[in-house]
């Protein structure tokens, strides 16, 4: 059987760490931990699973994800969140991986809690991720946001049965609170490759993430806190654009003379 390490990434994680931990138990014959910072229990409840916890000053997320691979060892790399935890099927799916493997990566659904429901709809499911591959068949892109995983040339990818389960945002404040930060991060991403947002953009932008979210993806379908994702994710559109707008404002200003 081939050996695995998971790999994580963690800041103030107390609240979820435990349990991703516990679901990796039974795979992983490694789990490195790298922590940006964390004041609360995090590093306690880490080396309470005696797994090799290490202290990085905060990197970005796709460079500090690639900075925690190269602490590990073994055969295959799994990544997972800390607010992420493998399903039992999931778990069997990797198993199978580590006996007998037919890719050189591996995608799976992820399924995401949000304020205490799953979401089945909006976009948000089957949200299928690569999150295992062998050693050296891939590493994440360096994105402000949202990282992806990019593969080396010629790797394949196959899908696993099982769902990654993601605890997202418990409360609405708290979603709003990860939207401003998401959105400053974009902006400052659009504005740096020279992007602007136009009046048209700002405003027809938001409406068709609404409709493509909540009629075509059929977020209506999860009821209210359907109603409240999609209405989320238009928000963040027009904040995101507006944000962006009022960097390259300010960019301008300082280019011009008093």
């Amino acid at each position: 059987m081939s050996t695995l390490a998971a790999v994580i990434i963690t800041c103030n994680e107390e609240k979820n760490i435990a349990r991703c931990l516990r679901s990796l138990q039974a795979v992983a014959d490694e789990i490195v931990v790298v922590d940006s910072g964390s004041t609360d229990r995090t590093a306690e409840i880490c080396r309470s699973f005696g797994v090799k916890f290490v202290s990085q000053p905060w990197l970005g997320y796709g460079a500090q994800k690639n900075f925690a691979d190269t602490l590990a060892t073994g055969d295959w790399r799994l990544s997972l969140d800390a607010d992420e935890e493998l399903s039992a099927a999931l778990r069997r799916s990797i198993l199978a991986v580590k006996e007998s493997a037919s890719a050189d990566a591996y995608a799976c659904n992820r399924h995401t809690n949000y304020c205490g429901r799953w979401i089945n709809h909006c976009g948000w499911y089957p949200d299928a991720k690569i999150r295992l591959w062998k050693n050296g068949a891939a590493r994440w892109s360096l994105d402000a946001v949202h990282e992806k995983v990019e593969l080396a040339p010629g790797a394949t990818v196959k899908h696993l049965a099982g769902d990654l389960l993601h605890y997202t945002c418990a409360t609405v404040e708290e979603h709003l609170a990860v939207a401003n930060r998401y959105t400053t991060l974009k902006a400052g991403s659009y504005a740096a490759q020279h992007k602007t947002a136009s009046l048209a953009q700002i405003l027809v932008a938001p409406a068709w993430c609404f409709f493509h979210d909540y009629v075509w993806r059929r977020g209506f379908l999860d009821g209210y806190y359907g109603l409240v994702i999609c209405a989320v994710a238009a928000f963040s559109t027009f904040i995101k654009y507006v944000k962006l707008r009022q960097m390259n404002a300010g960019e301008n200003s300082a280019a011009t003379p008093d």
